[in-house]
């Protein structure tokens, strides 16, 4: 089974029906399905083939739905780039990819243009906007005459889908490869582990240019609901778009859903419609999760998913319990294990290394043969990520590997202290990270935001944590900031935090 089958499956299952709302227009799985068909045609023309690779760079929008799939279609390859991404960024993602073509927005065209001459596999731009712009293909004139039949290929479960590029541990990002299989499996497994009603209705806030929003797209084809589409995540349009729609749920992410818990926008709308949200790609402090739930009077189900598992390895099932700080449980068919660091399992309840085995899995990193070999072994995927496992085979992640702090020999994992910190009244979002100590080897450093309107020392803080922790992981430092450093997903760039750190 491939992607492709995925999309032909919804209109064949349900019939012709409003599958995607965006900006207030309509659109059906029909439609969709033609527009996406007409863009194979189109791109077969400009000598787009099996194998080839093409970046779709742009804001969530229908033309990336279609452009996926019309890809898909030639037997090429999506490359999707988040469109926050930098010149520098963007032209080693090209090159790296040998990408054909990109389609994007003119808006985007000047992080393209400076280095368009360096890149020898790029032939093609294609910008969605219907205007005449030197060196470019309009994308929806590439559509117009083409045929709406299929182009006569096989595609097998074993190509390559996607290369999705992500951060490398040098900062310069590198390609997992994914091939159908991969994402196939995870789509049908995830759909597998949701109560989805006919009339529900989704608001697609993630970009789709990420794991979790390309698999949220993905999953959305099992089943015969609107999903209400938005360019990017924004607090009040979120508000507007809920009560317009009368929207059941959406996935997100812990910035999400900390940003709509401390709006005070959220009174002025009705949001009673909502019923279950699902929360991934970083770890949901336990105090947004209740505030949000008591607040909205709605589920949220956290997850957890890597790019390298495409992506979603763990959830919270339907009826069964639902344990907050827990990511839940595997999805059916992806296994887990949990061993020390010389890959020995460990005992029910104490932690180390998650490892991920399934259908799922990426078989690696594109043109990267020494990091794959040592991210995939055995048939593994070490995670990087510290975990646990309770009794009922619930997951805990405890920290990514390399957040670990050692203070005078003993572990600290960032996220223990952070949701004490998360506990306290003033505190709207917080980090910590090791700082070098002379004695200690490492020292415990917060960096805290203040609900807006309030006030709070050094000591007040530390006093707080030190009520709820042993002593040796109360911070030592305290910094206060304006707004926390976050990737455009809303991973916490701790990176960032020890640079600012660093520089003082």
């Amino acid at each position: 089974m491939n992607l492709v089958e995925l999309a032909e499956q919804n209109y064949t299952r349900f019939g012709e029906r409003v599958s995607v709302i965006f900006e207030d227009k309509e659109y059906t799985n029909l439609e969709m399905l033609q527009f996406s068909k007409k863009l194979a045609n189109g791109l077969k023309n400009l000598g787009v083939g099996p194998g080839d690779k093409v970046v779709v760079m742009l804001l969530n929008c229908p033309e990336v739905v279609i452009s996926y799939q019309g890809i898909l279609r030639t037997g090429g390859i999506i490359v999707p780039v988040l469109f926050l991404l930098g010149q520098r960024e963007i032209t080693h993602i090209l090159k790296n990819s040998e990408s054909v073509a990109i389609i994007t927005s003119k808006d985007l065209l000047d992080r393209i243009d400076k280095d368009r001459d360096t890149i020898e596999t790029l032939k093609h731009v294609i910008v969605v906007e219907d205007e005449d712009l030197p060196g470019t293909i309009r994308f929806w004139e590439l559509l117009d005459g083409n045929s709406e039949d299929s182009i006569p290929i096989q595609i097998e479960e074993d190509d390559l889908a996607v290369i999705l590029y992500t951060a490398g541990t040098t900062g310069t990002p590198k390609g997992v490869m994914l091939h159908h299989k991969n994402l196939y499996s995870n789509a049908v497994s995830l759909a597998s582990t949701v109560d989805v009603e006919p009339d529900n209705v989704g608001l697609l806030v993630l970009p789709l240019s990420h794991s979790y929003g390309l698999t949220v797209m993905n999953t959305g084809y099992m089943f015969a609901n609107k999903a209400v589409m938005m360019r990017w995540f924004d607090t009040e349009e979120t508000f507007r778009l809920i009560e317009r729609y009368k929207v059941t749920g959406f996935a997100g992410v812990p910035a999400m859903f900390a940003m709509i818990l401390n709006s005070p926008e959220a009174n002025k709308y009705d949001l009673c419609s909502l019923k279950r949200c699902g929360s991934g790609s970083a770890p949901l402090p336990v105090e947004i999760l209740r505030g949000f739930q008591e607040k909205f009077d709605c589920t949220i189900r956290e997850g957890y998913g890597l790019s390298e598992a495409a992506p979603v390895v763990s959830t919270h099932f339907p009826n069964r319990a639902q344990k907050p700080g827990s990511i839940g449980q595997p999805l059916p068919g992806v296994e887990v294990k949990i061993v020390d660091e010389k890959d020995r399992s460990v005992p029910v309840g104490e932690t180390g290394e998650l490892l991920v085995k399934g259908p799922n899995v990426s078989p690696g990193y594109y043109k990267l043969p020494e990091e794959t070999a040592e991210t995939f072994r055995n048939g593994w995927l070490y995670t990087g990520d510290m975990a646990r496992m309770d009794e009922d085979g619930y997951l805990y992640i405890v920290e990514r590997k390399k957040d670990l702090i050692i203070r005078g020999g003993f572990n600290i994992y960032p996220r223990d202290v952070e949701e004490v910190l998360y506990e306290h009244s003033v505190v709207v979002d917080a980090a910590v990270i090791g700082v070098p100590d002379p004695v200690m080897g490492e020292e415990v450093k917060a960096f805290v935001v203040l609900r807006e309107g309030q006030t709070a020392s050094e000591q007040d803080i530390i006093g707080h944590c030190q009520q709820h922790l042993g002593k040796y992981k109360c911070p030592r430092y305290v910094e206060f900031i304006d707004t926390m450093p976050r990737n455009p997903i809303g991973k916490i760039l701790r990176k960032e935090l020890r640079q600012r750190d660093t520089n003082k």
